[in-house]
């Protein structure tokens, strides 16, 4: 496997699978076998050949996951064509500078919604548009499939093709500023796709795997090679509200996801241990104490190993049926998972393999081998092979390696600032090697701030810790400047409400119950258990709480859920000023 198509085409010829991908449509599984992708991803390039398309040209795909999104890719890939994926949530006015800047020719689109986005501006840059979805008066991508042979054109194309030129630009979501097209070669991400799939253990067994992660993000899509290559069944999910009846229909092997909808998944099931009752919700919480005190990496005790075997078989093998009850492990990344989340999860023997890795490094740079004598939670695993990291003097994360980016579109002054002369990637990450191999996370380069009184603040491990409270939704620590940290805070609503009803705190809206004085004084509790681990410049001395969460559509949250720092100060500066007046 060099190239982004070898992976089906060696899956066609070594081990053909009767369900290739699945998807939902009309409300019922339908399933592609291994041929029929094949076939269609070599009508669509014959198709694009018909159309006078030249390697090198750039074509854009605006959709939620999906066949025909793997379909387009890999036409793009056998005619030596530039992907350029999109976010499905983006706005018209992302697309247009995407597309302007990568001189897209054609762009794919998932349903009419995604085609009123980019017809806003198509015209303008005379860029041909094509639908998933028939829809009246929009080109339909199948009239641009083409039966006619050529292999010969194809075989001379992919034979002048080179594992470490261009294959696809990614435009990073990025928390700040303009987006950056970065720069990946079919080397950079089929060197990680072998990477991951040595961590795998597929046995010669058929095995599944839910994606719903979206394909446009460099973790997923780099996902979706190795599941091909391994011949792993893809169940795609378009619809997140629909994972959990999803993952009972599917009963996956493993899936990836961000930190987020783990820590969902968590609450969800505190919630119902928190509504039940007597001996149940005693057990329960019996069960879940075990977490405090287990390390997968460390040998129990006996009495530690009966109360273990005791709590799995009555309270935890209810979370593995949650999850379809065949979950292998699932795979975590894009952000830093709560300690708590994983260590409960690891109780429940529902391995959670965390990774490390960024958009420029194809992603993966570490990963956590599904082996729990190599698990240490707080950490993102150890280094992929064939991957190189140090830690720099100032602490950042350095790494190198054939996964590292040729570099940012039209940008070569950020492309040298990002890598330097001797191939290091500086990924902007603040981190440190624990026992030498094991990487930690403790924050961002950029959003390490000064107080006033010269102390230096790392937010992200208080905002993490805040955000283990039951009652906390999210959380972003500020103070840059000022003479201490305070925070804001959005909160859960759901186990707000339930300890309302239970204190008889009378309310009608979420605003009106974060203003009672009662829910005030919780939350500072929580706080204040939170900040007890912490050196007394790092402790956050103010709060304030929100109601209504950060989102993607309010554009105070990535695509992939991390915070856009300066929207969200930009949205809340009359809170923030009353902390210092």
């Amino acid at each position: 496997m060099k190239f982004l198509f070898d992976a089906l085409q060696e899956q066609h010829q070594q081990f053909p699978q009767d369900i290739c991908i699945a998807q939902k449509e009309s409300g019922k599984w339908v399933e592609y076998s291994t041929q029929q992708i094949v076939e269609q991803s070599r009508e669509l390039a014959a198709g694009f050949l018909a159309l006078g398309l030249q390697p090198g040209d750039a074509i854009g795909i605006v959709a939620t996951n999906c066949v025909e999104w793997v379909i387009t890719d890999q036409a793009i890939a056998l005619c030596g064509l530039i992907g350029v994926p999109m976010y499905p949530n983006a706005t018209s006015e992302d697309y247009a500078y995407i597309s302007g800047h990568a001189e897209i020719k054609l762009i794919f689109v998932r349903n009419e919604e995604m085609y009123n986005k980019v017809a806003s501006f198509s015209d303008k840059l005379n860029i041909g548009v094509y639908s998933f979805e028939i829809h009246e008066n929009i080109k339909y991508w199948r009239t641009l499939f083409d039966e006619n042979n050529v292999e010969d054109q194809l075989a001379a194309i992919q034979s002048s093709l080179r594992e470490e030129k261009m294959a696809t630009i990614i435009y990073t979501s990025g928390t700040t500023g303009t987006p950056k097209g970065v720069m990946l070669s079919h080397q950079n991400i089929i060197s990680n796709a072998h990477a991951v799939a040595e961590i795998f253990n597929v046995d010669g067994k058929r095995k599944k795997v839910l994606s719903f992660l979206p394909l446009c993000h460099i973790f997923e899509r780099t996902a979706l090679y190795t599941y091909l290559h391994l011949g792993i069944s893809i169940y795609f999910v378009d619809d997140l509200e629909q994972i959990p009846v999803y993952l009972k229909e599917v009963r996956p092997n493993y899936f990836a996801t961000v930190p987020r909808l783990l820590e969902k998944i968590y609450e969800k099931i505190m919630q119902k241990g928190l509504a039940l009752t007597g001996m149940k919700k005693q057990l329960f919480f019996w069960a879940l104490a075990l977490s405090d005190h287990y390390n997968p990496n460390e040998e129990p005790s006996l009495i530690f190993k009966l109360k273990l075997k005791l709590a799995r078989k009555l309270i935890f093998s209810k979370w593995k049926e949650a999850l379809g009850g065949e979950v292998e492990f699932i795979v975590s990344g894009a952000a830093a998972l709560q300690q708590r989340v994983s260590r409960a999860f690891w109780t429940a023997d529902i391995h959670i393999l965390e990774a490390y890795g960024q958009t420029e490094s194809s992603p993966g740079i570490t990963f956590t081998r599904n082996d729990p004598t190599n698990v240490r939670i707080g950490t993102v695993g150890e280094t992929l092979s064939k991957i190189e990291i140090k830690i720099a003097e100032d602490g950042e994360i350095l790494a190198k390696g054939p996964n590292i980016m040729l570099g940012y579109y039209k940008n070569e002054e950020q492309s040298k600032a990002t890598i330097n002369e001797e191939g290091w990637l500086h990924t902007g990450d603040i981190g440190e090697l624990v026992e030498g191999r094991f990487l930690k996370i403790t924050d961002r380069k950029k959003e390490i701030f000064k107080t006033s009184g010269g102390k230096y603040i790392a937010p992200q491990p208080l905002e993490n810790k805040i955000c283990e409270s039951l009652y906390v939704q999210q959380a972003m620590v500020v103070g840059e400047g000022e003479k201490f940290p305070a925070v804001l805070v959005v909160v859960n609503p759901e186990t707000l409400e339930k300890w309302a009803q239970l204190h008889k705190v009378a309310y009608d809206s979420v605003q009106k119950l974060i203003e009672d004085p009662k829910v005030q004084r919780k939350l500072e509790q929580e706080i204040d258990v939170s900040n007890a681990g912490f050196a007394n410049y790092e402790r956050v001395k103010k709060f304030t709480l929100l109601a209504e969460p950060w989102t993607i559509e309010s554009n105070e949250l990535t695509p992939t859920l991390k915070l856009k720092r300066k929207n969200i100060l930009a949205n809340h500066q009359d809170k923030i000023k009353a902390f210092y007046d």
